[in-house]
């Protein structure tokens, strides 16, 4: 079956050719899919066979809970408790892994909600989910009176009341949600009215500025609706629809279409690597490899009854008694900031200054490649942090030397050569990128989100500007309460002279100053 290509991105997305594999049939409808990123199986519900199942590539298709409640959305929270979306009960349950069941919400107003539907975890642990009335309809649901006079979408942290964060008369049939990978958006679709919104996720939770993102998704040849809804890593929306499932581009562009031979209603990515996408279809659940992933959710990280490591807990250091260093690659990120080729390389806007002699003479490319490769393997985040700005400089204000020289120079323009990524430490799958227009990591941009949901609190801290770019991030890094581990190896600035101010006197007081080599021995 051939995927249907209408912008040359989707194919950077997925081989138009991927194949699509049946791994069980014979059900009733299915839905809820969820990939645990410690067991390596997925869980999926069969809403009329009042039934969950599981799946993995050794044992095939289990039973795991009947009756089931008639569950629908499931997904994990940070310590890998399911959450979990029960039409017959109206209610979102949170189930932990000794079998002890939680009602989070049941109620809105002293009134049952009418049966929550989809549902996804914020890196703050607060839980969003939508409530339309198909669980109180025949087949997928009980069929009984609703209680409620609308369909919304709500927000519930565990132990309060759900608040409701829509209109609420804004939805026909709220259905499928999912957040951006930066956290600042929330994308709800509606099946009736055949269209996806967008809001503004603010920063006490609640959500604004609601717009249509995406409308007419139906078609009178295909069956097909907007249903379950994901976000990749690169911001694009993946959602049921006519024939399979639709993916948009975080511009509201439809890049194409996945073909499937069944209605499909829900799909989730999983697998070892997150790199294959599962579909719960109406009488089946298929498996396509994607060239993507998703947006990295706090269950990810995979720390089982832990919850993650808060920046600034009482966890143990990076250093040992005996001063050898070992480090938990679960509890590391890797930041790559600035290796730009405006920065270090010959015939960039900054070649002058001395950069590109300097990051030779440290071998900084070499260092950081192999340091990032082992990181990799050894599950350690990857962030690459770019300097990057529109043509003309619009927004970087010109209040010191140092961005003056920027716009002087037109350096760093989106989409020159000179914005690029220096050969060899190109972003590989799975690995983040941050945007800035200041010196600092962690102005104006989504790194601490990114921290925050993959449960990171160790920094290994490389890149150009020792000085500048390297030191700010580790002095913020450090009043943030984050471990910071600078490999002076894996950094380079204008000169020798420079590199060594920082790194013998301010680094000291605010990081582990290191080499590579002790680094990858520290990573295990």
């Amino acid at each position: 079956m051939t995927h249907v290509t209408l912008r040359s991105e989707f194919e950077t997305l997925i081989d138009p050719y991927a194949p699509v594999a049946q791994i069980g049939t014979g059900f009733d409808f299915t839905e809820g899919p969820i990939w645990h990123p410690v067991d390596h199986y997925l869980l999926f519900s069969d809403m009329p066979g009042d039934v969950r199942r599981r799946w993995d590539a050794r044992r095939g298709v289990a039973e795991v809970k009947r009756p089931s409640n008639k569950c629908n959305g499931m997904t994990y929270d940070a310590e890998l408790n399911l959450i979990v979306c029960e039409h017959a009960t109206s209610s979102l349950i949170r189930e932990r892994p000794d079998g002890r069941r939680e009602v989070l919400a049941s109620h809105f107003g002293g009134q049952e909600l009418n049966s929550p539907n989809d549902v996804c975890v914020h890196s703050s642990g607060a839980i969003y989910f939508s409530d339309p009335w198909y669980g109180r309809m025949p087949v997928y649901g009980v069929e009984r009176p609703r209680q409620l006079g609308f369909q919304g979408v709500y927000r519930v942290v565990p132990g309060a009341d759900p608040k409701l964060v829509v209109d609420r008369n804004l939805f026909d049939q709220p259905n499928g949600l999912c957040f951006s990978p930066d956290e600042k958006l929330l994308y709800v679709n509606d099946t009736v009215q055949a269209l996806i919104r967008v809001f503004d996720v603010n920063g006490d939770g609640s959500l604004s500025s609601a717009r249509v993102f995406a409308s007419g998704i139906r078609s009178e040849l295909e069956p097909g609706l907007p249903d379950g809804m994901k976000c990749d890593q690169h911001g694009n929306v993946w959602v049921t629809a006519p024939g399979g499932v639709w993916v948009y581009s975080p511009r509201s562009e439809l890049l194409g279409k996945l073909r499937l031979p069944e209605l499909v209603a829900n799909l989730t990515w999983g697998g070892p690597d997150f790199r294959t996408l599962y579909l719960t279809s109406t009488h089946s659940v298929y498996a396509i490899p994607t060239r993507v992933g998703p947006r990295h959710e706090p269950y990810m990280s995979g720390k089982r009854g832990s919850g993650t490591a808060a920046a600034g807990s009482a966890s143990a250091a990076p250093i040992l008694a005996d001063g050898e260093m070992q480090l938990d690659p679960r509890r590391c990120a890797m930041i790559i900031q600035d290796l730009q080729n405006d920065v270090i390389m010959d015939g960039g806007a900054f070649a002058d200054s001395g950069a590109p002699g300097h990051a030779k003479q440290q071998r900084v490319v070499e260092n950081v490649r192999r340091l990032a490769e082992t990181a990799r393997v050894r599950g350690v985040a990857i962030i690459h942090v770019w300097f990057v700005v529109e043509p003309g400089a619009p927004g970087v204000t010109l209040n010191a030397p140092l961005f003056e020289g920027l716009v002087d120079s037109k350096a760093m323009v989106r989409g020159s050569w000179g914005a690029a990524p220096v050969s060899g430490l190109e972003p590989r799958p799975g690995d983040f990128v941050v945007e800035k227009v200041r010196m600092s990591a962690w102005e104006g941009t989504r790194l601490e989100t990114i921290l925050k949901a993959t449960g990171r609190d160790m920094i290994i801290n490389t890149g150009a500007w020792t000085n500048m770019s390297v030191e700010h991030t580790a002095r913020t890094g450090a009043d943030k309460g984050y471990f910071m581990i600078v490999p002076e190896d894996c950094c380079s600035t204008m000169n020798a002279d420079w590199h060594a101010a920082s790194i013998d006197f301010a680094m000291q007081n605010v990081a582990v100053v290191t080499k590579a080599d002790a680094v990858i021995k520290a990573l295990g």
